[in-house]
């Protein structure tokens, strides 16, 4: 199957991290809930981290520490957030 799909702008997972790791993004149309997202933070001298982890926007508005599911894994609906 096609990482990219040029008419609608989704990819797949290994894509959306490419993307992730160059600053930008992403987020699923399979999710119910607007504007969320998932973006990587690289952590810095003021990070309590010690290495670099995802993290999403939910629908509420928090950032929270993020997980992909096997779904999110396999699936072809990823899109960077402008």
């Amino acid at each position: 199957m096609a990482r990219y799909n040029a008419m609608t702008g989704e990819m797949d997972f290994g894509m959306a991290l490419d993307s992730l790791k160059a600053g930008r993004k992403v987020s699923r149309r399979g999710w119910n809930g607007k504007d969320m997202w998932v973006s990587l933070q690289e952590p810095d001298a003021n990070s309590k981290m010690s290495l670099p982890y995802l993290y999403m926007r939910t629908v509420g508005g928090d950032l929270v520490p993020w997980v992909a599911s096997h779904t999110d894994l396999l699936s072809y609906d990823w899109k960077e957030v402008l």
